[in-house]
């Protein structure tokens, strides 16, 4: 049986751990804010009270946090329990900029370091079905084969060293496509609104049309109906915006949407939306 050490058990990271014991592995969970791990002994897991303790005899450790730094300090921490041959799943969204401060982090401690973001909200992670986007070399893939399984429904390999951030640079790109998608939505709709119509015109319009699609569905449901519970907060948007744009910028891209979904981002989180679902930056437009 694999054992499992997951650090960080947010929003994401929860129902991945979840699907992790339903899938029989054995699991360690770990959370800053320990209330928040409490939950997965019900189903099975085991809570630690320090990284160390948590990545002690696993065979594989997941990293689920907020950003880099988030990653490095718990990893970091982690070093007491931490032995050489140990494959580290570094799944969170951290920005090219931090891949390779966190692979010289893994090589220190012997760990063979994988570069595994995942798209996908909270939704597709309760129902195990994230894309994952990864680097890595081939033993850690065979390691790592139940572990994906249990949370993804496919996983695409990039490349066969985890250090060049392939994952990390896919992710980049593709996580730009939803913040800006809620952006128009949220946009759109305020638009009708403003002009005097109700916004739900829009949506009628839209709906089986060439434009209509889940996710423009999702977002303009959760405006309309008021419901901002999160599966992918503001604030965490407004993050990824920030690494978007800086993953540009290093590759010489202008992206002045994504640019632009951010300052909207941090006007809703200034109103006070910031751990609501991302599509609050619709009051962003008031």
């Amino acid at each position: 049986m694999v054992s499992v050490a997951v650090l960080g058990t947010g929003l994401m990271g929860l129902p991945m751990a979840r699907n992790l014991v339903r899938a029989g592995l054995r699991v360690t969970v770990w959370n800053r804010t320990l209330d928040k791990a409490r939950p997965l002994e019900a189903d099975g897991a085991t809570v630690a009270g320090s990284p160390a303790e948590a990545v002690e005899g696993a065979d594989v450790i997941v990293t689920m946090l907020s950003d880099g730094d988030a990653v490095h300090e718990a990893v970091t921490a982690a070093a007491p329990g931490l032995r050489a041959g140990q494959v580290w799943a570094q799944i969170s969204t951290v920005g090219v900029a931090a891949v390779g401060r966190l692979a010289a982090l893994a090589g220190r401690h012997g760990l063979t370091f994988v570069d595994a973001p995942v798209q996908g909200t909270k939704q597709p992670a309760e129902q195990g079905k994230l894309v994952i986007l990864a680097a890595g070399p081939e033993p850690a893939r065979q390691v790592l084969e139940p572990v994906f399984c249990a949370v993804g429904q496919r996983t695409l390999w990039l490349s066969g060293d985890g250090a060049d951030g392939a994952g990390t640079r896919l992710k980049m790109a593709t996580v730009s496509v939803g913040i800006s998608m809620t952006a128009v939505v949220a946009e759109a709709l305020a638009l009708a609104k403003g002009l005097g119509l109700d916004p739900g015109l829009v949506r009628q319009v839209i709906s089986g049309g060439p434009m209509d699609s889940p996710y423009f569905q999702a977002k303009s449901k959760a405006i309309l109906e008021g419901d901002f519970t999160p599966s992918f907060s503001v604030r965490n948007a407004e993050k990824d915006t920030r690494l978007i744009v800086e993953a540009g910028e290093s590759a010489g891209v202008r992206l002045d949407v994504v640019a632009a979904s951010g300052e909207r981002f941090r006007r809703a989180e200034a109103q006070g939306h910031g751990d609501e679902d991302m599509a609050a930056t619709y009051f962003a437009s008031s």
